[in-house]
């Protein structure tokens, strides 16, 4: 899976021409990594300028889920901190059905019905790897409450896990 970023964690102004825009270069992007066709591609949304419309929010969101689908790919989306929108918004007004949250995204701000696919949390001792010094989050990942589940490009012999 691969992630593109926002232009600010802080304040940025999302609206549906930087969706169109974003999702080509994303879908572009992963043609040129060599990712194949229906691995997800998350947009990241978070740190949007407080006083947005959530309407420029939601157009911007599905802007981007159109062009990266288009591609053929899976649009998948991280819901961080001020992502501008309601737990019924992300689930109702967007066409996203992937969604990922971040550590410090509380269970009242998971999209409403759906819920998550994957939840990042900080590391803790267990995590890490001795010798390793790595800054790094860990993302668990379960099926959502409608059975959904994100796809992922995985090495050939992948061991599975228990």
């Amino acid at each position: 899976m691969i992630v593109q970023y926002v232009e600010s964690e802080s304040a940025w102004n999302p609206n549906a021409a930087k969706g169109t825009t974003n999702g080509k270069v994303a879908a572009a992007e992963a043609v040129k990594l060599g990712v194949p066709w229906g691995v997800t591609i998350w947009c990241d949304l978070e740190g949007v300028k407080v006083g947005t419309p959530r309407q420029r929010v939601i157009d911007y969101c599905n802007r981007w889920h159109l062009e990266v689908a288009a591609a053929g790919y899976v649009p998948g989306l991280y819901v961080g901190y001020h992502a501008g929108l309601t737990a019924s918004q992300l689930y109702l007004k967007l066409r996203f059905t992937h969604y990922w949250g971040a550590f410090n995204l509380n269970s009242d701000q998971f999209p409403a019905v759906r819920g998550l696919q994957m939840k990042q949390s900080i590391r803790r001792p267990p995590d890490l790897i001795s010798g390793v010094q790595l800054d790094f989050q860990v993302d668990r990942i379960a099926a959502d409450r409608l059975g959904g589940r994100p796809t992922l490009l995985a090495l050939e012999g992948w061991p599975e896990l228990p």
